[in-house]
């Protein structure tokens, strides 16, 4: 079972943030006249999570303040499929709590903190006592004390144990209710709720004591001079013998999932990012329940860990220099949910969500449908297996004609509905997927591809004629038309989407919507203090209406939306843009301790500044730690064809970081590594057996 999605304050129950649709404010239908107005709701805010320390394993998640105390305040506590099945995990020593002193990540699913005390007797101002703990995402424990006292010690040790077994959704909104009465069981000690739900926290050593009715397990720690005491605790969900989070002997997604690729160079930052990035991936990796073979990562933590998602399979598509599998998978969870029969048929369905302070909301199922085909030909042309290809190709036609039926004569595709705006980043999704459509459907012997490329033709007929507004500063691309015609002029970094065409045969982009001069323009746009915040790529530029450095997708840093514009920059040669914006997203990660989140606020960046955290993000996300992924290999350029056995390299020549090596990648299933030097050479260092170095 995965984690429930938590609806937050300005943003819809699915897999994208944003701000709840708006609403008129005239007359109320049915309201007696000179009837006051109905009450605003107040709104309820989410529990601040950008400074906790989030171990993710999913479905497990621990959520620990920094000084490393569970409280049972705000969201702390462990949690197995979107349950807290430990609120409280509170140590005291001699009846002290230890004084705080360091809490860090040690990988993604396991946190360390260290704090210190001073052992009685003690008259300088030393500590004679350090404690350590290491938390894991499933709740399971290791508590160490080292004595430096020159004496033996004894000293009382005890831990106050709760669990209130609240849903997280109750957790978010405040209203978790109230701690379970505990019970002693074996070597701890027992919760049980509603139907039946049960958890306990067993002990190593035993407890010398364990009091039930105030949740406390106690021991006598005997220390000598230099010496140790060790308590281990674990915490079992549900069944007698299943640790918090398992699924059934299903068990984690590993290695086999996404490769574990490596960066290293003259700057030592990517490397951490990479790392940390795939780390992150790995960690959010969930089974379906209903289908325990399917893997998709979830959006993101810890407020959206739902079904598979539209942010799932751009996910997987960024991470595809990690290997085919996830896209595969994620293509198959998607599938599932295509609508088959009525006008609508071939649809991928989706909730929808909020598109900024000046479009209505739109429909994440259009995005995935978009998205679906586009991302089969890519896995194609990095090597995704026959046998995965011939069974989603179906499903990709399906999408494809739903595209054609719905562009229809107009050359445009509407959000949500036949009545909805005409999005420009619906249309690049849509005139992406026409092209790499065909390109799929004739690369497999199967028909339409045809059809599918005069669509193409039309939509940049039309996308040139109604939606490049000229100005004497050179121009800009709307960002919707209205069904009355009306325009949206507003800028933003929904633009970068413009520029990402998708990748054909022999290391070919896909034709744009946009000719040359005008994807110099957006180019040269994307690269303004406007747009590029010094932190990344502004969702909404500084200088329009609506502006909130806070907003989604007005004003926020997006980190995904921000990698789309360095990919698309170094491809289209604007290598001194993609370089800034790649630099300031490196910047950022590096105050962020390598855990990107899905967003930060996208204030203007200044000397000695550090990016300012948004208040609702998740941390981690699937599309900040893809985008992170897909930003960095930017670096090298890899274009793979391994149905043409080949592959090639177009690095950025102005090497922005220096030297750089990637290794551990995944081309035509083999692992694969590429050198990119100070004067920016690229060099294939490992590849499959027979792939050649296409130019």
């Amino acid at each position: 079972m995965a984690l429930s999605p938590v609806p937050a304050p300005g943003r819809p129950t699915g897999p994208s943030v944003g701000h709840p649709p708006g609403r008129p404010t005239g007359h109320r239908p049915g309201a007696a006249a000179g009837a006051p107005p109905p009450r605003a709701a107040r709104p309820v805010e989410l529990p601040s999570v950008h400074d906790a320390l989030l171990c993710v394993a999913l479905p497990a998640l621990a959520v620990s303040a920094r000084h490393g105390q569970l409280t049972g305040e705000g969201p702390e506590g462990v949690y197995a499929a979107g349950r807290r099945i430990l609120s409280r995990c509170v140590l005291r020593v001699a009846g002290r709590e230890p004084l705080a002193l360091q809490g860090r990540m040690a990988a993604a699913d396991r946190a360390v903190f260290l704090g210190a005390l001073r052992a009685p007797g003690d008259m300088g101002p030393d500590p004679g006592l350090t404690v350590e703990r290491t938390r894991s995402a499933d709740g399971s424990e290791r508590i160490t004390l080292r004595s430096a006292a020159p004496r033996p010690l004894r000293l009382p040790v005890e831990i106050a144990l709760g669990s209130d077994l609240a849903d997280l959704g109750a957790v978010a909104s405040g209203r978790p209710g109230p701690e379970l009465t505990a019970s002693v069981h074996g070597t701890g000690l027992r919760w049980t709720g509603e139907a039946g739900r049960s958890v306990a926290v067993t002990a190593d050593p035993p407890p010398m004591d364990a009091l039930a009715a105030a949740g406390v397990l106690r021991w006598e720690a005997e220390l000598a001079p230099g010496g140790t005491f060790t308590v281990r605790l674990r915490v079992r969900d549900g069944a007698p013998g299943r640790p918090a989070g398992s699924q059934g002997g299903a068990g984690r997604p590993g290695g086999h999932v996404l490769a574990e690729a490596l960066a290293e160079g003259d700057d030592p930052r990517p490397g951490q990012l990479l790392r940390t990035s795939v780390e992150d991936l790995r960690a959010l990796l969930q089974r379906d329940p209903a289908h325990p073979t399917g893997v998709h990562l979830a959006a993101g933590v810890p407020w959206r860990c739902g079904p598979v998602s539209a942010e799932a399979l751009w996910a997987a598509r960024m991470a595809l220099p990690l290997g085919t599998r996830l896209a595969a998978t994620t293509l198959r969870a998607l599938g599932r949910s295509q609508l088959s029969g009525g006008s609508e048929a071939g649809r991928i369905t989706g909730p929808l969500r909020d598109a900024g302070p000046h479009l209505p909301p739109h429909c994440t199922g259009i995005e995935a449908t978009l998205a679906f085909p586009v991302v089969l030909a890519e896995a194609r042309r990095w090597g995704l297996p026959t046998a995965d290809l011939e069974e989603l190709l179906p499903t990709a036609e399906r999408c494809l004609e739903w595209l054609r039926r719905t562009a229809g004569t107009s050359g445009l595709v509407p959000d949500p509905g036949s009545a909805g705006p005409r999005r420009a980043e619906t249309q690049a999704h849509a005139h992406r997927a026409a092209l790499l459509g065909a390109d799929l459907l004739g690369a497999c012997g199967r028909p339409g591809g045809e059809a599918l490329l005069e669509a193409a033709g039309a939509m940049r007929e039309q996308f040139r004629r109604e939606f490049w507004l000229d100005d004497p500063a050179g121009g800009r691309p709307a960002a919707a038309l209205g069904p009355d015609g009306r325009t949206w002029p507003q800028l933003g970094g929904w633009a970068a989407h413009l520029l990402d065409t998708g990748l054909l045969g022999g290391g070919r982009l896909a034709q744009g919507l946009l000719d040359r001069a005008e994807s110099d323009q957006v180019a040269r746009l994307l690269g303004t203090p406007a747009l590029d915040s010094g932190w990344g790529l502004r969702s909404l530029g500084a200088k329009e209406p609506g502006y909130n450095p806070f907003g989604h997708r007005a004003g926020a840093v997006r980190v995904h939306e921000t990698a789309v514009a360095v990919a698309g920059l170094a491809a289209l040669g604007h290598e001194k843009e993609a370089a800034s914006l790649l630099r300031g997203l490196l910047d950022a990660a590096e105050s962020f301790a390598y855990r990107l989140p899905e967003m930060y606020a996208g204030e203007q960046r200044t000397a000695g500044g550090r990016p300012v955290p948004h208040p609702a993000a998740c941390r981690p996300a699937a599309v900040a730690a893809a985008g992170a992924v897909h930003a960095l290999l930017a670096l090298a350029g890899l274009r793979p064809d391994a149905p043409g056995r080949s592959v090639s390299t177009h690095p950025l020549r102005s090497a922005p970081l220096g030297a750089i090596r990637f290794s551990g990648l995944v081309v035509a299933g083999e692992p694969f590594a590429v050198r990119v030097g100070r004067l920016g050479l690229g060099m294939v260092e490992e590849a499959a057996e027979g792939l050649q170095l296409g130019v």
